[in-house]
């Protein structure tokens, strides 16, 4: 399932002929897992890649979450960013780091507003970019949108293993509805 999103930073990247396209990954009760499918990442693959989690409701933020959704949130981003961790390194890019970021600042001045998404960086130790052990720092897409362009996304094999994987890790014990009190 690809999804199209268009914001104004997006519809200045789409003029220049880069669709900015999202594929789904996983999906639970509340939330969308996806990936870029072409370009526009904030990290690249061999820097350790770019996940987002979006909420299927839309919210401005956290604090807009009812508490079961913030504990579904939670677990999803551990388990995903778990997968991630595991299949990037099957696959050769040497994750050494999952950063965590909730963000929104490039959405405050448009009409829709900010809202809730949690962004997934995978830390290659071995990062050319975005160098491990320093904080990510990215410039506004409308404003450098060439800083992303070369950026490569994730591949499909990636995406279909880290699906696997999710799908897996969540059949552990650890991650039950019933341990994280969901069901």
């Amino acid at each position: 399932m690809k999804l199209r999103i268009f914001t104004k930073a997006s519809a200045q990247i789409a003029s220049q002929n880069i669709a900015y396209t999202r594929t789904l990954i996983y999906e639970s009760d509340n939330f969308i897992v996806k990936s870029f499918d072409n370009t526009n990442p904030h990290i690249d693959r061999e820097n350790g890649g770019h996940i987002i989690i979006f909420p299927k409701i839309p919210v401005v933020d956290r604090q807009h979450l009812s508490p079961k959704k913030a504990i579904e949130l939670m677990r999803l981003t551990i388990v995903v960013g778990q997968a991630m961790t595991k299949v990037m390194n099957e696959h050769g890019v040497d994750i050494g780091r999952i950063n965590y970021q909730d963000n929104g600042n490039w959405s405050v001045f448009e009409s829709t507003g900010p809202h809730l998404h949690v962004h997934i960086y995978g830390r290659a130790k071995s990062a050319k970019i975005q160098k491990y052990g320093q904080a990510c720092n990215f410039p506004h897409i409308a404003e450098k949108p060439e800083y992303y362009t070369h950026l490569k996304p994730l591949t499909k094999e990636d995406t279909k293993d880290i699906k696997t994987e999710i799908e897996k890790l969540l059949k552990e014990e650890k991650f039950l509805d019933s341990e994280w009190k969901l069901s």
